[in-house]
């Protein structure tokens, strides 16, 4: 008997791995906005090397549709800090 048992699609499972790279995606942009393209890949290759490393323990599961929900929640934290950076007004400096 394996420590976790397998399922083949965990929609809440998906759903908190999109909203927590969401919010990653948006505090990352918010700190440097004038990187989005590399915050953005840095998560991705974050939430890959989380799904790597799961896999490398032997009793746990990295999955492609981990990383898929990850890449989803990075977009709406991105379309989300976008949508903040133009609603909040420029100052000189």
């Amino acid at each position: 008997m394996t420590l976790l048992e397998g399922t083949v699609f965990n929609f809440w499972d998906k759903a908190q791995h999109a909203s927590g790279f969401a919010w990653l995606a948006v505090l990352g942009v918010l700190s440097y906005p004038k990187k989005p393209r590399g915050v953005a890949l840095s998560l991705l290759a974050y939430g890959a090397a989380i799904e790597l490393a799961q896999a490398a323990t032997g009793w746990r599961y990295g999955e492609w549709s981990d990383l898929a929900a990850d890449g989803v929640g990075i977009l709406i934290g991105m379309f989300i800090a976008a949508w903040v950076l133009r609603k909040t007004p420029r100052t000189a400096s």
